[in-house]
């Protein structure tokens, strides 16, 4: 299955609408066969800074928990017969999630039956792709304003504070300067703390979707995370690494050993030449 975003948002570090934006882009997946339609609906997405991600037909439940969708629009003719028993598992499932039908000629008994599923919109084609995006806008502006704002508390560990409300953590009054990924990563981390979290595991709720096979981007951002923060806390270690399986968030005191950053450099580079494995990470 051809699943990819194909626009918004290409760097860690420019992850918002606006400049001083804090909020992420809408992250919108479209179930549909039409090439056309899907090409003149990315150029509306690309001009909202969202990003679009095509899926070619039914994917799981958890699958789209891992995409961390904004909006979903699907298609029922692409699906076929199965389309609506899957209509009904999504909308089950993830209750949340604005899902617009977007499909042919319809009936009033097809339109809401869809609505009591629980989809949030019905849309006939032919139609304009800058209708559908309107109504997607609705369904999500509406969605946030009925939603009370949460509370995200401030995570206190060794001398670091994590604050969602910023994006960012801090020794004392000192920026750690952490890019968005670097963030969502240290936050995942420590919102787990004690607990070893495996690569693919990292990769699917930080980045959104399946780590591809040899993939380094985990290690990466964990190291650029290490060395910020063992500029800032020298004196404290906060990553440790579970080689072959992944990453643990446990504030310790140093003891002047050499840092598990420069100790996993050997074994990295080991599993990379027994896997023949030389491409370089994504870091995107």
């Amino acid at each position: 299955m051809n699943t990819a975003y194909t626009a918004g948002v290409t760097s860690p570090q420019d992850e918002s609408h606006a400049p001083g934006s804090r909020t992420a882009p809408l992250r919108l997946a479209i179930i549909d066969g039409d090439s056309g339609f899907l090409q003149v609906v990315e150029k509306r997405v690309r001009a909202r800074g969202w990003q679009q991600r095509i899926l070619t037909g039914a994917v799981p439940v958890d699958e789209l928990v891992s995409m961390r969708l904004g909006a979903l629009v699907i298609d029922l003719a692409v699906l076929g017969a199965p389309g609506w028993a899957y209509l009904e598992q999504v909308c089950a499932a993830l209750p949340a999630l604005p899902v617009i039908v977007c499909t042919g000629p319809s009936t009033v008994a097809q339109r809401v039956r869809a609505l009591r599923i629980g989809a949030d919109d019905w849309l006939g084609k032919p139609c304009h792709p800058e209708e559908l995006v309107a109504r997607i806008e609705a369904i999500v502006r509406r969605g946030r304003l009925a939603s009370p704002p949460v509370e995200r508390p401030v995570v206190e560990a060794g001398e670091i504070s994590i604050r969602p409300d910023q994006f960012q953590a801090f020794v004392g009054s000192r920026s750690l300067d952490l890019t968005r990924r670097e963030f969502e990563l240290i936050r995942l981390l420590a919102g787990n703390a004690g607990q070893v979290l495996e690569r693919e595991a990292i990769y699917q709720r930080v980045w959104g979707y399946a780590m591809a096979h040899g993939d380094r981007s985990v290690d990466v951002f964990v190291r650029k995370l290490r060395q910020k923060l063992e500029r800032a806390s020298p004196q404290w270690r906060y990553i440790h690494t579970h080689f072959g399986v992944g990453y643990r968030f446990a504030p310790e005191a140093a003891d002047g050993a050499p840092s598990e950053d420069e100790s996993a450099v050997a074994p990295i580079a080991r599993e990379q030449a027994l896997a023949g494995d030389n491409s370089f990470a994504s870091i995107g």
